[in-house]
Parts: C-alpha cells; sequence; structure tokens
C-alpha cells in the first residue's frame, strides 16, 4: 500500500526546477506520483515502502540539488 511523504524543499527558485525534481523522483521505481511547489517549498510523493524509503527518495532530491529540511 503507497505511503505519502511530504517534505520541505527548499533551492527549487521556479516552475522549471519543480519540474526537474518531479521528473527526476517519478524516475524513481516505487514512487508513483509526486507533485512540487516552489512557492510553498514542499514535495508531497506516494511510494511504495516496499521498492523505497524515505532515505533514499531525499538522497535523491539531494542528488538533484535541492535541499531538505
Amino acid at each position: 500500500m503507497a505511503e505519502v511523504l511530504s517534505l520541505t524543499v527548499t533551492g527549487m527558485k521556479c516552475g522549471g526546477c519543480e519540474n526537474n525534481l518531479k521528473t527526476k523522483l517519478e524516475a524513481l521505481d516505487g514512487v508513483s506520483s509526486v507533485m512540487a511547489s516552489f512557492k510553498e517549498k514542499t514535495v508531497e510523493l506516494a511510494f511504495e515502502p516496499e521498492k523505497i524509503d524515505e532515505d533514499e527518495i531525499i538522497d535523491a532530491i539531494i542528488d538533484a540539488g535541492f535541499n531538505v529540511e
């Protein structure tokens, strides 16, 4: 069953940043949906915990050049 994860993400400056991060996270095995907002500094996603864990998701966000608070 999918779980929902909400994170505060800084470093997104525009809609392009949102789209880049969304594309990167949606490519991860186990992530089913992503909503990102640079204005709200948030990322919310649904994921399958048996396929991917929160640490792997956070690492992917950091690898994309953003910070998780």
